[in-house]
């Protein structure tokens, strides 16, 4: 397995609460010595992993320009989940609850998704192999620890893996700003998978053509449209708050 590089406090602190056995080595700011740093440097050393002090420039190179907050942890590769590990997390769960991402290529939408679905009580989210941004240093910065304990399920058709949740019961809503319906008005409370298309584009057709139901996030304002993130969140806690209505 390969290993890869992630930087920023949330990113380290989550793989080293989870799986600090994933460790290879940290690069940490040298000088710096505060709160927000020792505890987790302190907690690295406990597990016996090598911590390596460096200047903010040589820290810089290493993240290629991202935000690393004074350190960056070398780790061996996190497993990808499949459409099995999918199967196995609907039949756990009494009313799945899942995030479908049609084309989002972004890594920094990819992390706030993830973020957003952490929060929102996501079980798992979901995105094809070929059209998507990959779950590097970048995403699972801006996923803040979302990374860790949100599944990304990696699909090799996801026309085809809609059909099989919706065969296991799973209600499947699209987003297009093209439909009449409201997302505030639509029943949201079941087994739900939202499914939310690339900025621009869209979700492509087939992905459309195997949703049960169109919904659209009401504008009041001139922009005509919101950044996928965003409109990510609005929709997820709008689950979130019926669920909470309805229990």
């Amino acid at each position: 397995m390969s290993n890869e590089l992630i930087f920023g406090f949330h990113s380290v602190e989550a793989i080293l609460a989870s799986e600090p056995e994933r460790f290879v080595e940290i690069y940490a700011l040298k000088g710096r010595d505060d709160k927000r740093s020792t505890p987790i440097i302190d907690e690295a050393l406990k597990f016996g992993i090598s911590v390596q002090y460096m200047q903010r420039k040589a820290l810089d190179s290493k993240s290629k320009g991202e935000q690393h907050q004074g350190i960056i942890a070398n780790v061996k590769a996190a497993p990808t989940f499949n459409e099995k590990d999918l199967d196995a997390i609907i039949a756990r769960e009494d009313t799945p609850f899942l995030l479908v991402l049609d084309g989002i290529t972004d890594p920094h939408n990819l992390g706030a998704c993830l973020r957003s679905a952490d929060a929102a009580g996501v079980h798992a989210v979901i995105v094809p192999k070929d059209r998507s941004a990959k779950l590097n240093g970048t995403a699972r910065k801006v996923a803040c620890g979302a990374a860790e304990t949100v599944p990304l399920i990696q699909v090799t058709n996801l026309a085809r893996t809609l059909r099989e949740i919706k065969d296991a019961g799973v209600w499947v809503v699209g987003t297009a700003g093209e439909t009449d319906n409201h997302v505030f008005d639509a029943s949201l409370t079941g087994p739900m998978a939202i499914v939310m298309g690339a900025e621009g584009e869209g979700m492509r057709r087939l992905t459309r053509e195997h949703c049960d139901l169109l919904v659209k996030i009401p504008m009041a304002g001139t922009v005509s449209s919101l950044n996928v993130s965003v409109a990510t969140g609005i929709c997820l806690f709008e689950v979130l708050r019926q669920r909470s209505v309805n229990n």
